[in-house]
């Protein structure tokens, strides 16, 4: 699993800035992730503080997994913000995968603002023991 940040070139290592279709600027945020691996497949934990479900999109296409999320920080009524630097902050990170792992498999799980993906490893990509018969 190769980090492309496709979709959110980086920055300063953690916002880009991208034009809005309105013609304002977007601010980008690349999400931290871990990523481990073992025999079974790979798990990435990727935070996305304020990211609801209906917000969060993960796709794959082209060998290339996709997390894109946008965060809704709400206003209470009846206060004014006086300073905001990101007001609803855009999430985005890309990752090539390897042919071993079998994306058509890929299970999601958003709790507490952390994403975790499980991406298992095809059975036939699996290290298993060989038995060894006698003469």
């Amino acid at each position: 699993m190769n980090d492309n940040s496709q979709l959110a070139q980086r920055n300063g290592g953690a916002v880009a800035q991208r034009p809005e279709e309105k013609g304002g600027r977007r601010v980008t945020l690349v999400p931290a992730v871990d990523i481990v691996e073992d025999t079974n497949g790979v798990t990435l934990w990727a935070d996305l503080p304020g990211v609801s479900r209906e917000n969060l999109q993960v796709s794959f296409n082209d060998g290339a997994l996709h997390i894109e999320g946008q965060a809704v920080v709400p206003t209470p009524s009846g206060l004014r913000v006086q300073h905001a630097e990101i007001r609803q902050p855009h999430f985005a990170r890309s990752f090539s995968l390897r042919p071993d792992l079998d994306a058509g498999q890929i299970g999601a799980l958003l709790q507490d603002g952390v994403l975790k993906l499980t991406i298992p490893r095809r059975e036939e990509a699996r290290p298993r023991r060989i038995a060894i018969n006698s003469a």
